[in-house]
């Protein structure tokens, strides 16, 4: 009987740490999405004022556009450079597992506060990147005093952090029949023909997973525009997250904090959903006998 029950009292932590890190802290946040809460006060129910509230807010919809622009450049670029250096990755080379590691570590070290903080100094008016350009005979740009440049700032450093999709992307690639390939080669397919027509397709699980988790990623980042921009250029790098971290730490208005968290929640999912409701028209899933 005890035996029967062994692999429960395992998992027991991890409910434990579910319960009260996660469910609790969930649904917590949805009651006081609806009340007027600013933490040294009992809450106060306030309705749908706090989401009526943000159609009157000017900011959030700044914010909202500038976590889509963020989004939308950061996305696909990541994605783009990963699969370009897993591929390049995916051949036998000399050394190739040094190279692998070296493209990996970014991913590792990019959330970093100190690796943040080194960005903004990188694209300071005196920063390497200034210098640099200015080496090769252009004038210096004032990175962070423009909307699009603070956001290139911020989005090259969300896309050198491609190590972990490179690794997945890597991973597909190795598990791909190499067949396929000697097939293809024999039926006249150049390489950029094999490319779409083979390691595309059979890629394309690996490529819907790793477009869920960077575009979840994306809609929370929080560090880069705490750090480097702080929100500026007049709230033009002022993400969704940052938004929230001000009003619940440094307004302490946590129960509109709060309406705004499910706001992103409930984006997130929508985006989540047609993702998964679209993939059905371009993911392609391998069967036992290897064909898609």
């Amino acid at each position: 009987m005890i035996k029967k029950y062994t692999g429960l009292l395992y998992i027991v932590p991890w409910l434990i740490g579910l319960f009260i890190f996660t469910f609790y802290p969930f649904i917590s946040s949805f009651i006081l999405s609806f009340t007027d809460y600013k933490i040294i006060y009992q809450p106060k129910f306030v309705g749908f004022g706090n989401y009526i509230k943000m159609f009157n807010d000017n900011t959030f919809f700044i914010s909202l556009v500038a976590t889509f622009k963020y989004v939308i450049m950061t996305v696909p670029l990541n994605l783009i450079f990963a699969l370009l250096i897993a591929l390049v990755l995916n051949f036998k080379l000399r050394g190739i597992n040094f190279y692998r590691t070296v493209y990996y570590i970014p991913s590792i070290l990019g959330g970093n506060i100190a690796v943040a903080v080194l960005w903004r100094f990188l694209f300071g008016t005196n920063g390497l990147i200034n210098q640099f350009i200015k080496f090769i005979g252009i004038n210096p740009i004032s990175w962070f005093s423009t909307e699009y440049g603070a956001l290139f700032a911020l989005s090259t450093l969300k896309i050198w952090q491609f190590g972990s999709t490179m690794i997945i992307f890597l991973a597909g690639l190795k598990d791909i029949p190499q067949e396929l390939y000697e097939a293809a080669a024999v039926d006249g397919a150049g390489k950029i023909r094999t490319f779409f027509s083979v390691t595309i397709p059979l890629l394309s699980p690996i490529i819907f997973f790793n477009l869920i988790m960077q575009l979840i990623n994306a809609f929370q980042e929080f560090n880069s525009p705490y750090l480097i921009t702080n929100g500026g250029p007049l709230y033009k790098t002022y993400l969704f997250s940052l938004m929230i971290y001000d009003n619940a730490f440094q307004y302490f208005n946590m129960g509109y904090a709060s309406a705004l968290s499910w706001v992103l929640f409930i984006i997130i999912m929508i985006f989540t959903v047609f993702i998964f409701r679209s993939s059905s028209y371009w993911v392609f899933y391998s069967d036992e006998g290897g064909e898609s």
